[in-house]
């Protein structure tokens, strides 16, 4: 299956996921089991039928299956039922998801894929409301069908923990603030989370984190009555929003769609990033008014960017 190209209008808050599958054996513990996961169809390049793969045994994660030619890629494949901790149940032939994001291509393999489906942010469930079999750090989100809960994977993690090098240097922020700044950032992702928090706090700026635009969205409108209440302008309590793109209940354009639409809130400067920034994305980051839109191996560079996006309204 290629990839297509499925453009969703800008503001609608949603997405298109990709459904696969992992298979557990049968086991001392229960029948056959089949796992379902999505990913962003953003990221997916193609899928394709897996070659026969065997982990070398230099290698340094037990989940790295080798590497294939694609295109003009030499594509390291991950197993990533390994990854997960699960058993994944020997077949014939299984499948490898082509993903292309943080400027990286690489390959997850796995059971089997099912279908696209067209989902509102706002259908996608916290994780905290569902046990996992293994450690859900990795799952953004579950949305729910008939006989089934599909996991959204963070692929962004489980790169992070294969290679910490990627998003750059977060222990040496490109600028420092000579004046705290004050921060809302709004990522679902924890690994993201940790990065962020410890490169802002490091450039001087004092931030307030929260896992979903619906909750940046609620922490402005506290933000609006408390300085409304006490006769002060917004930016005496919030000067930058800086805001991941694909999160739970509320994307990152739908949130920078309500802020410039908010006569209190529309000077604010906003940062978006996203591991997907392309051409197109670009211009739908654009069209919801983002100031900066950075692509996240380049965050390590966010610190800088928010310094000057504040010092510059403050100049005018």
């Amino acid at each position: 299956m290629a990839k297509t190209e499925i453009l969703l209008e800008t503001g609608t808050n949603e997405l298109e996921i990709l459904e696969f599958y992992i298979d557990l054996p049968e086991s001392e513990d229960g029948p056959e089991e089949r796992c379902h996961f999505g990913v962003n169809v953003a990221k997916v390049m193609q899928v394709i039928e897996s070659p026969e793969l065997e982990h070398p045994e230099s290698a340094e994660h037990p989940c790295f299956m080798g590497t294939i030619p694609l295109r003009n890629h030499i594509l390291p494949v991950l197993d990533l039922a390994v990854w997960l901790g699960m058993e994944r149940k020997k077949q014939k032939y299984d499948i490898v998801i082509v993903t292309e994001f943080s400027q990286t291509v690489s390959g997850f393999q796995v059971s089997g894929v099912t279908e696209i489906h067209r989902v509102g942010w706002q259908q996608v469930l916290s994780p905290d409301k569902f046990m996992s079999s293994f450690d859900d750090s990795c799952i953004v989100g579950i949305v729910e069908r008939e006989d089934r809960f599909i996991q959204l994977l963070d692929l962004e993690s489980i790169l992070a923990d294969l290679d910490p090098t990627l998003g750059g240097d977060f222990d040496a922020p490109s600028a420092v603030a000579t004046e705290a700044y004050n921060a809302l950032v709004c990522d679902d992702s924890p690994t993201i989370r940790a990065m962020l928090e410890k490169s802002l706090e490091k450039a001087n700026f004092r931030h307030t984190i929260v896992h979903n635009g619906e909750e940046a969205k609620n922490t402005l409108l506290n933000i609006k009555q408390a300085a409304k209440q006490e006769n002060r302008p917004v930016k005496d309590y919030v000067e930058i929003v800086i805001s991941d793109i694909e999160m739970p209940l509320m994307d990152g354009f739908s949130l920078a769609k309500w802020i410039r639409d908010d006569q209190d809130l529309k000077s604010l400067p906003i940062i978006l990033y996203s591991s997907i920034i392309t051409k197109e994305l670009r211009h739908k980051g654009e069209s919801v008014g983002a100031d900066e839109q950075i692509s996240k191996p380049d965050l390590h560079l966010l610190p800088e960017k928010a310094i000057n996006l504040i010092e510059s309204r403050k100049a005018h």
